[in-house]
């Protein structure tokens, strides 16, 4: 208790956590975006708890996994070698998550492609327990490569813990938004999907060794959603004058 004290008594301790918690939130909005577009699947009824579940286990994840840091920073060593080139617990994660990651994506894009008649009375929804799955199996994966960053950025558990919390508390309130806004805009979940796709390449790249600086990565993902939201605007606007005329 003294030491938290101690801890939180020093000005340098907020400005980790406020640093780390907006590094967080970065990370998580991959997370957010595939939870988003997994959990539309499912029934209206059921996509606000499959969201709510899905961040409350990347949560549980993430906590658990700062807990056993030292097993964490264990799993970058290497395990064995294939052809000169060494494989850890990491990489393997990566590549896993990554592959699983592409895909996802490219079937929900071809499933994009699809004419079938999409009306509720046909249309096949998947179980509650099968889009839980997919949406843990990916929170470990994004839960690594957050706990890592944290272990860069921060040496004090308690301040990736509570960074943590507020980070998912935020991203929380605003799944429901994101999910809703995905779903009305065909053109945006065909975006979100190519995210998704770029990020499952980048879990293989690192799984590889091949670092892409991810603030570029940002940056480009970004700058594409403020193009299409223009877009949407145009076309709402469009769509507004002649519906008027």
């Amino acid at each position: 208790m003294e030491q938290l004290i101690t801890l939180f008594s020093e000005p340098a301790t907020y400005l980790s956590l406020v640093t780390l918690t907006v590094m967080e939130i970065v990370l998580g909005i991959d997370n957010v975006i595939f939870i988003s577009i997994v959990a539309g699947k499912l029934r209206k009824e059921q996509q606000a708890a499959a969201r709510t579940i899905g961040l409350a286990l990347a949560f549980f994840f993430r906590v658990l996994l700062l807990l056993f840091i030292g097993w964490i920073v264990g799993l970058t060593k290497p395990l064995f070698t294939v052809l000169a080139f060494p494989v850890s617990g990491r990489d393997l994660i990566l590549l896993g998550g990554g592959l699983f990651l592409i895909a996802k994506s490219v079937t929900e894009i071809h499933g994009k492609f699809d004419v079938e008649d999409e009306s509720s009375e046909k249309k096949v929804y998947p179980t509650f327990a099968n889009v839980v799955g997919q949406i843990v199996l990916l929170d470990i994966v994004f839960s690594f490569d957050s706990v890592i960053t944290a272990v860069g950025l921060v040496k004090d558990v308690p301040i990736m813990i509570i960074a943590v919390m507020i980070s998912l508390g935020i991203m929380l309130g605003f799944a429901g938004k994101i999910g809703s806004f995905i779903e009305e805009h065909p053109s945006i979940k065909m975006l979100a999907l190519s995210f998704l796709l770029m990020i499952g390449t980048l879990l293989v790249a690192e799984g590889c060794h091949v670092h892409v600086p991810k603030g570029y990565v940002y940056f480009a993902m970004a700058f594409s959603v403020f193009v299409e939201v223009m877009n949407v605007r145009l076309r709402t606007r469009r769509a507004k004058v002649k519906n008027n005329s």
